[in-house]
């Protein structure tokens, strides 16, 4: 297993599935040995306000019970954040951005007006494709676990099933990890 120490802060807005992305990785985390906080960071508390997320995953027990002022990956779930927000503050020299973008890598790099890494993955157009509606959360899980080895594919897929199984039908979920391979398979 790789040794791990990262922050992660999430951004999208109420009602996309910024809340259930960052517990399903959590779940995920924590079930492969690692310890966790994760908790959303919440404005007017109203559906499609701007809100972040954040995940702390480590080898060690996790202390710090603070918002990621320094996170090692940003998730954009929403790309019309993108000019909106600034994504990348804080983001560590070494990080990478990872957003719902429909451009290229380097376009979203403009965009944002940064030279950091960055990668993107056009997860509203396969929620739609696959699920029938722009839920993206279950496809940006799919490109993180791409980039990133946090857990394996089929962990994180296990841990959709879970988390979805309680409120979702069977078919609804299969849509869900059809999307998650999808945006696994199609990240830039």
């Amino acid at each position: 297993m790789v040794p791990m120490d990262m922050e992660i802060v999430w951004h999208g807005r109420g009602g996309q599935g910024v809340v259930t992305a960052n517990e399903i990785l959590a779940e995920a985390a924590i079930s492969a040995g690692k310890y966790v906080k994760a908790f959303p960071e919440f404005g007017p508390e109203r559906m499609g306000a701007p809100i972040r997320g954040f995940t702390r995953i480590s080898d060690k027990p996790v202390r710090v019970h603070s918002q990621v002022y320094e996170p090692d990956i940003v998730i954009v779930l929403d790309g019309t954040l993108i000019g909106k927000v600034d994504v990348a503050a804080g983001l560590k020299d070494d990080g990478f951005i990872l957003a719902n973008y429909d451009g290229t890598p380097a376009e979203l790099q403009a965009a944002i007006g940064t030279d950091l890494e960055c990668h993107t993955v056009n997860a509203t157009k396969i929620s739609i494709e696959e699920i029938g509606r722009p839920m993206a959360n279950t496809s940006m899980l799919g490109a993180l676990v791409r980039i990133r080895s946090i857990v394996d594919f089929d962990t994180m897929a296990d841990h959709v099933i879970n988390k979805l199984g309680a409120k979702l039908s069977e078919k609804v979920i299969e849509k869900n990890l059809s999307a998650l391979k999808r945006a696994y398979e199609e990240v830039q």
